[in-house]
């Protein structure tokens, strides 16, 4: 049973990594900021040989034997549980982090940190996870870890705190350009305080964020870090000033939504791999899982802001279609109905045309190809997990599950 099991494990684990390296070549060619396509022909070869190797070797197995390796259930986790205590410290830190002179500051900047409206903290949770999937140990009260791995975890967490600040910025200044007046289910900042101390509020978290990265003493994450900030900019530019061949392409939106959310997630993965020395491979992977993480993510909330309601999504549903914004449901749609660009080149200032178009959407398998297309990256995610270095540590195998069920989590939520 043992060797079925551990022979297994090695056949799942050379398939993932043969699927993680055909994924290289499937990459969005036209940004340096990707990662280069991988020439892995030779790669490639030795996952088939290998592949070849063990089924040969699994087909001589009894198959009462082989129900029994498969028959053994993994342990069901809980990703946000899993770090439930140190994301508790670290919101709070993020809470003392904010805190400004001026009065009227201070209550821009700690308004989306406040009990009750800080949200699940996703990005802060992946990134502990991923943290722990890379063998940095999790520090818990009384245990016996030595100074250097303390360091390593405490200058990881800092990476999370430092994200979530850069995050919150965004959809302050978001929120200005949007004109929008909710989020996360009470009144948004600018509609609140107004335009100018919401915009004030997303650059002083900004510069909060730029400190505390100064901190590290790491060029290369430093570089990393400045470049999300940059793409965050360019990617709310090309969303504002598309030309019309360009709010029809899917290539042009799938760049811009890198750009906009996959960005942050995905150079904040890479960035707790090199602060914790991993080779170029491991940085990739960990990149990658962060990439088609959060184009999963959007490609979700894409569909959301079609399906779901106001009162789940905490802001107004149909808003990008109201605001002009094409994203992949319409696209996929124009594919299906040519004729749909014609409404689109109209813009939808006229609440006719928003109409029109969803009445196509809904003839059309817009949302269903969004959705196939989301799993597609959350499969993606989970391939680079699973391509990880190979590891028996316990806390490492269940952070590594997690990553996995998040990547589940993130396509099937409804808000």
């Amino acid at each position: 049973m043992l060797f079925a099991r551990g022979l297994s494990q090695i056949s799942r684990r050379s398939i993932n990594r043969c699927r993680w390296l055909r994924s290289q070549q499937q990459q969005f060619h036209h940004s340096n900021h990707f990662p280069s396509p991988i020439d892995a022909s030779h790669k490639v070869l030795g996952c088939r040989v290998i592949h070849s190797w063990v089924s040969n070797a699994l087909s001589g197995i009894g198959q009462q034997i082989h129900h029994q390796s498969t028959a053994v259930a993994e342990e069901q986790v809980d990703p946000f549980s899993l770090v439930a205590d140190e994301l508790s410290l670290l919101t709070n830190r993020l809470r003392s982090m904010v805190v400004a002179e001026v009065p009227k500051l201070a209550s821009a900047a700690e308004y989306f940190f406040k009990m009750g409206v800080e949200g699940k903290r996703f990005r802060p949770t992946v990134l502990l996870l991923m943290a722990t999937a890379l063998n940095a140990p999790v520090l818990r009260p009384q245990m016996d870890v030595d100074s250097l791995s303390r360091d390593l975890r405490t200058r990881q967490q800092c990476i999370a705190e430092i994200t979530e600040m850069i995050h919150v910025a965004s959809l302050l200044h978001d929120d200005v350009l949007d004109d929008a007046d909710t989020r996360r289910g009470i009144g948004s900042l600018n509609f609140v305080m107004g335009n100018k101390l919401a915009v004030l509020a997303g650059d002083f978290l900004l510069s909060r964020a730029c400190v505390a990265l100064a901190s590290l003493k790491n060029t290369e994450v430093v570089s990393l870090l400045a470049t999300v900030v940059e793409h965050l900019v360019t990617g709310e530019t090309m969303q504002m000033t598309t030309s019309s061949d360009e709010r029809c392409s899917m290539e042009y939106y799938m760049q811009k939504t890198y750009y906009k959310t996959a960005s942050l997630i995905s150079n904040s993965c890479k960035a707790i791999a090199l602060l914790a020395g991993h080779t170029a491979e491991v940085s990739t992977l960990a990149f990658d899982y962060g990439k088609n993480l959060g184009l999963a993510f959007q490609l979700i909330d894409d569909v959301l802001d079609f399906t779901g309601t106001s009162a789940t999504l905490g802001k107004g549903s149909l808003s990008d279609i109201r605001h002009g914004i094409v994203t992949a449901p319409i696209l996929y749609a124009m594919e299906e109905f040519p004729q749909l660009r014609t409404v689109v080149d109209r813009g939808f200032d006229d609440p006719v045309n928003v109409e029109i178009a969803l009445d196509y959407l809904g003839k059309s398998r817009g949302i269903q190809r969004t959705r196939e297309l989301a799993r597609k990256h959350a499969n993606l995610a989970s391939a680079a997990v699973d391509s990880l270095p190979e590891s028996d540590d316990e806390d490492v195998q269940r952070s590594r599950r997690a990553l996995v069920e998040l990547t589940q989590r993130v396509i099937t939520r409804t808000k």
